[in-house]
């Protein structure tokens, strides 16, 4: 069982940055494929970004070179920084860790942080 708990969430304005993080709890992130998600109101709840136990991270194509994930594994905590921020940014913010075995998969979400920014 992994708990996961956002933070750093807050209203910015347009141009601004935000660094938000998660903290996991229960058992250690280092097995996990660690993500940000985001949900817009009205819209799906869409990936951001990845990374993956070793370190290697990947992005959807609206938040590269704005966006930057990051984790700690000896402070259990993941991290996204957000610099650039746009108003189409605005949504909540997820933290999910996943890992598969060889039966099955085993998903974990945090409570949500919201970001907005204002133009």
């Amino acid at each position: 069982q992994v708990q996961l708990v956002e933070s750093g969430g807050g209203l910015v304005q347009s141009g601004g940055s935000l660094r938000l993080s998660c903290a996991a709890s229960g058992s250690g992130i280092g097995d996990y494929f660690m993500d940000w998600y985001r949900q817009a109101p009205g819209k799906q709840r869409e990936l951001v970004a990845r990374i993956d136990r070793g370190g290697s991270t990947t992005y959807i194509e609206s938040v590269k070179g704005r966006f930057s994930i990051s984790k700690d594994n000896a402070k259990n905590s993941m991290y996204l920084q957000m610099n650039s921020l746009q108003p189409e940014d605005t949504a909540v913010y997820y933290c999910h860790a996943f890992k598969i075995g060889l039966l099955s998969r085993r998903d974990y979400w945090g409570q949500g942080t919201q970001v907005t920014v204002s133009s």
